[in-house]
């Protein structure tokens, strides 16, 4: 399994058992989704991969690196409450 859909099912577990978190988590993916993901299969509201990638190289200095679950939490938690 991938490492991105592991911390997804992580995050995804968190968000059901404290509702708050799911809505810091929703407001976060906004943010990042790519512009004009609704013309592009599957049509879902996702990061652009490039971006991704740069803000992994950015924090951790490595785009490869995918973040823990409590990195992830910790970001959305802090990102939900910033203007």
């Amino acid at each position: 399994m991938s490492p991105w859909i592991r911390l997804t099912l992580r995050l995804t577990g968190r968000a059901a058992r404290e509702p708050r978190l799911a809505a810091d988590l929703l407001k976060v993916g906004w943010r990042f989704r790519a512009r004009g993901w609704w013309h592009r299969f599957p049509f879902v509201p996702m990061p652009a991969r490039d971006y991704v990638r740069w803000r992994m190289y950015t924090a951790y200095g490595d785009e490869g690196h995918v973040p823990s679950a409590d990195e992830v939490e910790r970001y959305a938690r802090w990102a939900a409450r910033s203007p």
